[in-house]
């Protein structure tokens, strides 16, 4: 028996950017930080986390 025009079309599948679906670009995003904000910002704003945090542990007497 031969195929027929009469089976299920098959589902369009979504355009790609370098080999991976729009889809799945689309769901990538996890809330991290921006690609438009400088790296060096994120950098100082690191290593200020750091500074709070060490601060905080000191003054709380757990180090």
């Amino acid at each position: 028996m031969t195929p027929t025009a009469a089976t299920a079309p098959t589902a369009p599948t979504a355009p790609s950017v370098d080999g991976v679906t729009n889809a799945a670009v689309a769901r990538a995003r996890t809330g991290g930080p921006d690609d438009d904000v400088p790296k060096i910002v994120e950098h100082i704003m690191g290593w200020v986390l750091v500074v709070v945090l060490a601060m905080l542990v000191t003054q709380a007497g757990l180090l």
